[in-house]
C-alpha cells in the first residue's frame, strides 16, 4: 500500500519520500509469495466489488506504463456447500454487480477441472476475470515508476517514532529526520507499534506458504488448465489454492493463523504444517499431493470485522493511515494508493471509507500511573 502511494502521489507531481525498514520488494511483511489471487465476485461483501474493478483497471495501467505482465487471468473458482458462506457471498456480489459467473453442481467441476475431486455436496461459483497478480512485480514497479517520477525511495531505514503538528509531520529514524506536510502510515504488522490507538484492535499473524509437485497429470495444474481458487473444506474454514505458473501448485490455509510480533524470530514452516494442507489437497486435488517444492510465511495483519483501515487520524488531518488488510488486501494496492494519495491531497475519495474508519477500532492508550498516583 505504501509503494502505491508513493506512485500515486508521485505521478502528480508532489515532491514524495517513501521510508521502509527493509528493501521492498521484501519476504518480512504481507507482500510476497510469487502469486496472489485477485477476484472479482467478492464474497468477503459487495462493497468491495467497486474496488476490485477500479484496482484491475490500474493494474492493467502499471502494466502498460512499465512492460512487466503484473496479472494473469486464469479464472476463479469459489466452491464450498450451497448454502455456505462463501458460495452465499460470491453469488451475493455477482448478482448486485451484475458481474459475469456460472454456479456449477460438483460433476460439473470435475468434468471442467479434471484435477479436482469435490464432495457431491459442493457447488462451484465460476467467474471469468479472476486470476494471478506477481506481487514482488507489483510491488517492485510501483517503486521504479515512483522514481522515475521524482520519488525519494529510503530503504533500510527504521523509523522510530514520528510527531504531527498542523502544517508538519516529522519522522524520527535511525538516520536523521525527515520533515513534510503530510505522511501515510501503511506498516503493516507494525502498525500497532506505529499507531499504538490500534493497536488492540490489531492482531499480527503467523500464515503459511506452501508450493507442491504434482504426482501426477502435472498439466492439469497449469494456470491455463486450473483457475484460482478458494474453498470452504469445512464451515468457515477456508483454503485457496492457485495454479502452476512456473514454482508448482501454491496452497495454502486462509487465516487460521496463530498470533506474533513482526520483530519476533519467524521459525521455518514445520513438516505438521505443511501435512494439514497436504490433508486437503490429498483429499480434494489428490494428483497434486507431490513433492513439496517450496514454503514460506506471512502476515496477515487482521481487524475484527476483516475490513480494511483507510482514514484519516482521528486527532492528525495530514496523516492518513492505512490498510492492516486482515489477508485479502494485495490485489486492492493500486486503488488504496490512489485513494490514500487523494486523502492526502485534499481530504476526499470517490469511494464510501465509511466501513474502513478508524474510529470503530480506535483506543488511546491508558496513561500509566504508580501506586498512590492519581489517575
Amino acid at each position: 500500500m505504501g509503494s502505491a502511494a508513493l506512485w500515486q502521489l508521485a505521478e502528480r507531481g508532489l515532491k514524495v519520500a517513501g521510508i521502509d525498514r527493509y528493501s521492498p520488494p521484501h519476504p518480512n511483511g504481507s507482500t510476497h509469495g510469487h502469486t496472489r489471487i485477485i477476484r472479482e465476485a467478492y464474497f468477503e461483501h459487495p462493497l468491495y466489488v467497486p474496488l476490485v474493478q477500479r484496482a484491475y483497471a490500474l493494474w492493467d495501467a502499471l502494466e502498460r506504463a512499465s512492460g512487466v505482465e503484473l496479472f494473469r487471468r486464469t479464472g476463479g473458482l469459489m466452491l464450498g456447500p450451497e448454502t455456505g458462506s462463501l458460495v452465499v457471498g460470491a453469488l451475493r456480489s455477482a448478482r448486485e454487480h451484475g458481474l459475469a459467473h456460472e454456479l456449477v453442481d460438483a460433476a460439473e467441476v470435475r468434468r471442467r477441472y479434471p484435477a479436482l475431486t469435490p464432495p457431491a455436496e459442493t457447488v462451484g461459483v465460476i467467474e471469468p476475470r479472476a486470476g494471478v497478480l506477481f506481487p514482488e512485480r507489483g510491488v517492485e514497479t510501483m517503486l521504479r515508476l515512483a522514481q522515475a517520477h521524482g520519488a525519494d525511495v529510503r530503504t533500510g531505514v527504521r523509523v522510530e517514532r514520528w510527531a504531527a503538528s498542523p502544517g508538519e509531520v516529522v519522522v524520527s529514524t535511525a538516520g536523521g529526520e525527515v520533515r513534510a506536510k503530510r505522511a501515510i502510515i501503511a506498516a503493516g504488522p507494525w502498525m500497532p507499534r506505529l499507531v499504538p490507538e490500534l493497536a488492540a484492535g490489531l492482531a499480527p499473524v503467523r500464515q503459511l506458504g506452501h508450493w507442491f509437485e504434482p504426482r501426477a497429470h502435472a498439466e492439469c495444474f497449469r494456470w491455463d488448465r486450473l483457475p484460482v481458487m478458494l474453498w470452504e473444506h469445512a464451515p468457515e474454514r477456508f483454503f485457496y489454492a492457485l495454479p502452476d505458473v512456473g514454482q508448482g501448485l501454491k496452497a495454502s490455509i486462509h487465516h487460521e493463523g496463530r498470533a506474533l510480533d513482526p520483530d519476533a524470530p519467524r521459525e521455518p514452516v514445520s513438516p505438521e504444517e505443511t501435512a494439514v494442507v497436504r490433508a486437503l489437497i490429498a483429499r480434494l486435488m489428490p494428483d497434486g499431493d507431490g513433492p513439496v517444492r517450496e514454503t514460506s510465511t506471512c502476515f496477515y495483519t487482521n481487524t475484527p470485522d476483516g475490513h480494511f483501515i483507510i482514514d484519516r487520524h482521528p486527532a492528525h488531518e495530514n496523516v492518513v493511515i492505512a490498510s492492516p488488510c486482515s489477508g485479502h488486501g494485495f490485489k486492492f494496492a493500486p486503488v488504496i494508493g490512489e485513494i490514500l494519495a487523494r486523502l492526502s491531497i485534499d481530504g476526499r475519495s470517490d469511494f464510501d471509507l465509511a466501513p474502513f474508519s478508524a474510529s470503530r477500532l480506535w483506543r488511546p492508550p491508558v496513561p500509566h500511573t504508580t501506586p498512590g498516583e492519581s489517575a
